[in-house]
């Protein structure tokens, strides 16, 4: 019975405001330029009520993180399994770019802050990209077996997808700091579908 405690759903948007101040304050001033007396002004809590929802700072880092790299490569195979073609993957990338662009904040955080915590990278790629890369693994096998990708071993193209996606990722953000138009972004994203599917030796004249 609950008779002093916050009611489900006042908790759950309390968190919610937590995680959304720390995705912005990492975003701008770095995981360890923020401190947690930083996070609950922004949150508008006590900083003492960040710890009844998150043991640490890090914990905090760590949620913004994982669930960052889960809905930006849910989003990624969503695509892909939407796709009108197997050849339409500039297409799905140059989609992902402009999604990115109206995430910046999550895009800095997911794919910066990780470089310097092993803890949280180590987490990623096995609880996120590993189970992601089960999913893009089995939509190319499906397009080997249909004849419209050349036989090859589907996990590591599905890697190796996977990882230029990551590059497009950092590029980006690369890209939005310089305040590069949205063409040179576009045509970035169509080079790796271009170099995803094609490669890039130019093919012999008969």
């Amino acid at each position: 019975m609950r008779v002093f405690n916050r009611a489900p759903q006042e908790e759950a948007q309390t968190r919610t405001r937590i995680l959304q101040a720390a995705q912005k304050l990492f975003a701008n001033k770095g995981y360890d330029g923020t401190t947690t007396r930083d996070l609950a002004n922004t949150a508008g809590v006590a900083e003492g009520t960040l710890f009844r929802y998150f043991p640490n700072k890090k914990a905090i880092l760590v949620e913004i993180a994982t669930q960052g790299w889960v809905e930006i490569l849910t989003d990624l195979l969503t695509e892909l399994s939407e796709m009108g073609s197997y050849k339409a993957v500039a297409q799905v990338m140059k989609r992902r770019m402009l999604h990115m662009r109206e995430n910046i904040d999550l895009i800095r955080v997911c794919f910066l802050e990780a470089q310097f915590h092993p803890d949280l990278r180590e987490r990623i790629q096995s609880e996120v990209i590993a189970k992601m890369t089960d999913v893009a693994e089995a939509f190319f096998q499906t397009a080997m077996e249909k004849g419209i990708y050349r036989p090859m071993n589907p996990r590591i193209v599905a890697q190796v997808f996977l990882g230029m996606f990551a590059i497009a990722g950092f590029s980006q953000q690369t890209l939005l700091e310089k305040e590069a138009s949205l063409q040179a972004q576009l045509e970035m994203a169509e080079t790796l579908a271009d170099i995803f599917l094609n490669g890039v030796l130019k093919k012999e004249e008969n």
